[in-house]
């Protein structure tokens, strides 16, 4: 009986395995041939040996399954990128898994963290209107339900409509936008004018000003963040894009400590509180645990603690003394702007290669522990190669010198030659 049960299990999850692959294609260097021009693609490239793209696997077919259960037009496949090439060059894929979306001929890159919710976000934001419509109040209110921070275009057709829709094209991998007329709106939001591009975030509204904000495209970028949040490691990278500076408390994982309590709080605060002095340069949030941070600065950081990011040149700030109040915390932003507090870290080529030590380190260590023998031989083989081709430029130096010198000889001699007979000939 207990075989039989067995057996039955067994064939209903193979069943299942197969109805899900059967929602993934697997995709060659024909793809960009043989597919339709309306067709819009979420596509894996993986290469067989990635450990990565073995653990994302199930995920990609239930992700294949669920868009298709749901009727999107979005089409679910994968592509080796070891045999298919020309489609991996086709996509300019550098790393895997490489997961991006073909949506009439513009390509999207998805960066986010790799989990069915964050892809499937993607897939249905990319694969849906560039702008979407909100015809009434209910479908407004339901938006702001759904979207942290929304974007909205209010007004006719217009030039600024345009450039809303030139930047929808390349952002929209990381924020939904919407368009919208003056009497959906709540009663409580007031514009000055009309046409107007608007963020809804942290419980109010902003609203571009071309004057004070400049670009649309780099304001959007800039704004498409709440102030305060939760960051993980994929968010911090992409608060890089936004060119602000990220003030981070760093607290524990599991089982806050009253301390740790107290730097959320004290960075949340200091963050809606004084939004309109330190948004222009500043995202707020607290990260839990520090590895991603001790990455950055080559060491341990100590939790709780508080620091100040700026992924676009890997530099960061860190306190001058002890953060015991918000007095202390605005402090230090403001001596962060004004320079009197020092960037440490950075991408100079000093950094990096102290960075390159760090990491072969990193990677060293454990492999040292675990098995020593392997760790010599990883270290030692390229230093016996590099020691190796040293000796050889060495000793090849001098012989090429006693060539040089010979062939000065032989240069020489004809003229000494020809010296020697002028002089008997003289002499005669």
């Amino acid at each position: 009986m207990s075989a039989l049960r067995n057996t039955v299990l067994l064939s209903v999850f193979l069943l299942l395995l197969v109805s899900a692959s059967a929602f993934v294609e697997e995709l060659d260097d024909s793809f960009m041939e043989t597919r339709g021009a309306d067709d819009i693609w979420l596509i894996k490239f993986y290469a067989p040996w990635c450990t990565f793209c073995k653990q994302l696997d199930p995920v990609w077919h239930q992700i294949g399954s669920e868009l298709k259960s749901l009727g999107s037009p979005v089409n679910v496949g994968k592509s080796d990128a070891t045999v298919s090439t020309g489609l991996a060059k086709e996509f300019r894929v550098r790393g895997y898994p490489a997961i991006i979306m073909l949506k009439k001929d513009v390509k999207y890159n998805y960066s986010g963290p790799r989990t069915r919710e964050g892809i499937m976000d993607f897939a249905n934001r990319v694969g849906g209107p560039l702008v979407r419509s909100l015809s009434s109040l209910q479908l407004f209110q339901h938006a702001m339900n759904h979207h942290d921070v929304m974007f909205v275009y209010v007004g006719a057709t217009s030039q600024l409509k345009g450039k809303y829709i030139s930047a929808a094209e390349e952002l929209i991998v990381h924020t939904y936008f919407f368009s919208t007329s003056r009497d959906v709106l709540p009663k409580a939001v007031s514009l000055p004018s009309l046409p107007a591009v608007m963020v809804f975030k942290d419980g109010t509204y902003f609203t571009f000003n071309e004057e004070l904000d400049g670009d649309l495209k780099s304001w959007i970028n800039r704004e498409r963040f709440p102030n305060y949040l939760k960051i993980d490691g994929y968010t911090l990278y992409a608060m890089g894009e936004s060119g602000k500076l990220v003030v981070l408390a760093l607290v524990e994982e599991k089982g806050l400590s009253e301390e740790s309590l107290r730097f959320k709080s004290l960075v949340e605060k200091v963050a809606a509180d004084y939004r309109e002095i330190y948004s222009r340069n500043f995202l707020f949030g607290f990260m839990e645990g520090s590895g991603y941070i001790n990455g950055l600065v080559m060491g341990e950081v100590t939790v709780p603690s508080f620091i100040v990011v700026n992924l676009s040149n890997d530099g960061y700030f860190l306190p001058p003394g002890a953060m015991e109040t918000e007095r202390h915390l605005l402090d230090f932003l403001n001596g962060v702007l004004d320079g009197s507090i020092q960037c440490q870290g950075g991408n100079g080529v000093g950094q990096r290669l102290k960075r390159f030590v760090y990491d072969a380190k990193l990677t060293l260590l454990p492999v040292f522990h675990r098995a020593p023998l392997l760790g010599c031989f990883l270290v030692g083989f390229p230093l016996t190669i590099a020691a190796v081709f040293c000796y050889l430029c060495c000793r090849a130096r001098p012989a090429a010198s006693d060539d040089d010198d010979n062939d000065g000889v032989a240069l020489l001699a004809p003229s000494l030659q020809r010296r020697k007979k002028l002089t008997d000939k003289k002499s005669d």
